[in-house]
């Protein structure tokens, strides 16, 4: 888990670990640069259940691919999940793509559905194909990235998240790109399984250069997967996307959470 200027909504991300019915877990934190309370948040959590809580710091602000690299270099279970300290994972998540990773090898990789929503109002689970393939690619991403519980060696052989001006914010789209490009799969549990905290805060963060490096990206995935030039203008997508007004883009999602 990297964590970040989150004091407010850590404490209810971590209890939702404690709260999982699957216990053989260990819950990684890396703080990276928080200039609020976020650090003394997640150092109460280690010094209560310290064998099962840890806490490690980056030296200076990194972003999110150099903090989730840090976390990989102290796990040591098979299976390793992400998780973002502003959200909620339901009790089931674990024990449920534990048991799908046991009993289905020919997956590496298993996500579930989101759930968004804002303050006490809860939207509906978002469906994402159970079975994507690389052109879900194309337009959008296979995974919901939070969400993901993958075995070890996906990450070993990828050598974890690429370090580059493009992927910052968008590490796991390029990520996916890699993912498929060493012949790996991964399937989506049709549950919604993980709740993503969507208010007017996680729209700002959504700047317009991030989705011009999203779409450099994309240009970079559609190469290295071979994908036919015809497709090459829907990388502009997320550009356009991000030319709308953030205080329509959030009235909008607010709309849907509603129903």
């Amino acid at each position: 888990m990297g964590i970040y200027n989150c004091a407010d909504t850590l404490s209810q991300a971590i209890e939702s670990i404690l709260a999982q019915t699957y216990k053989n877990w260990e819950l990684i934190m890396c703080d990276d640069g928080s200039t609020d309370d976020t650090v003394q948040v997640a150092e109460n959590y280690r010094k209560s259940f310290p064998e099962k809580v840890f806490l490690i710091k980056n030296k200076k602000n990194s972003g999110l691919a150099v903090t989730l690299n840090h976390c990989l270099k102290y796990a040591i279970g098979d299976y390793i999940a992400r998780m973002d300290g502003d959200d909620i994972s339901v009790p089931e998540r674990f024990e449920k793509q534990v048991d799908f990773l046991e009993n289905n090898p020919e997956y590496d990789l298993v996500s579930t559905l989101m759930i968004p929503f804002d303050n006490n109002i809860e939207g509906i689970p978002r469906g994402i194909d159970k079975q994507p393939d690389m052109y879900s690619l194309l337009t959008n991403v296979p995974f919901a990235h939070a969400t993901i519980m993958a075995k070890r060696e996906v990450y070993q052989q990828l050598g974890g998240y690429s370090i580059l001006k493009r992927t910052i914010r968008g590490q796991d789209l390029d990520l996916w790109f890699r993912f498929y490009k060493a012949g790996f799969n991964g399937y989506v549990l049709q549950e919604g399984l993980y709740k993503v905290r969507e208010d007017m805060n996680s729209f700002k963060r959504k700047k317009l250069i991030y989705r011009i490096h999203e779409m450099q990206t994309r240009l970079y995935g559609y190469r290295l997967l071979n994908f036919p030039l015809r497709y090459y203008p829907l990388a502009l997508r997320p550009v356009i996307v991000g030319l709308i007004p953030r205080q329509i883009m959030f009235s909008y999602r607010s709309k849907i959470l509603k129903g």
